[in-house]
């Protein structure tokens, strides 16, 4: 009998997906549209057992829809703007773009090597100016109608002209408005 040699096997076979694209989103108005996303990782580190457990479960997901002929969309991005990676990097004496650059690097190689299913066509992190800037122009839309205010230490919040319990309309409203711009950041060809 002879041994299972589990790193070149899995390694071939993501080659194989790699080349034929497999898990590339496209336009097929033919199959059902399915979109899938866990959270974006923070680039202050490497990939731990949390981050495993979380992306193993949204792969299921995605692989399960697909099977089902849903034509998916699981794209990958990085939480990159802030200040986990901006600690992260002045404990370490290293500057924070760089710091987070080979992160993101080092953690894009390890989930690569997970053989999740991502469509890595549409990763993109949010320092990145062709994100941030979809979020200043929300939060200039915000400042236009007086919703954000100065708190103490700097920090901004929105402020409640409505009672907490009618903000639910609201709330819906700004993740709609971010959810446009997130398509708007990493989405190509129509999907």
């Amino acid at each position: 009998m002879t041994q299972y040699d589990a790193p070149a096997i899995e390694q071939k076979w993501q080659d194989e997906w790699e080349q034929a694209d497999c898990f590339t989103a496209s336009i097929d108005n033919d199959k059902p549209k399915y979109y899938v996303l866990e959270m974006f990782p923070y680039p202050s580190g490497r990939i731990h057992m949390g981050h495993v457990r979380n992306y193993t479960l949204g792969d299921v997901v995605a692989r399960y829809r697909r099977a089902k002929g849903f034509n998916v969309l699981h794209p990958m991005g990085w939480d990159a703007f802030g200040l986990p990676a901006e600690n992260a990097a002045m404990e370490r004496g290293i500057h924070p773009g760089k710091w987070t650059i080979e992160n993101i690097a080092a953690m894009r190689t390890q989930l690569k090597s997970m053989g999740l299913s991502y469509d890595w066509s549409r990763e993109f992190a949010t320092c990145s100016p062709d994100y941030y800037q979809h979020e200043q122009k929300m939060f200039l839309k915000f400042l236009k109608l007086g919703l954000p205010i100065a708190r103490k230490a700097g920090s901004i919040g929105i402020r409640l002209k409505t009672p907490f319990w009618r903000m639910n309309r609201l709330l819906m409203a700004v993740a709609g408005a971010q959810a446009l711009l997130l398509n708007a950041a990493f989405c190509h060809n129509g999907f």
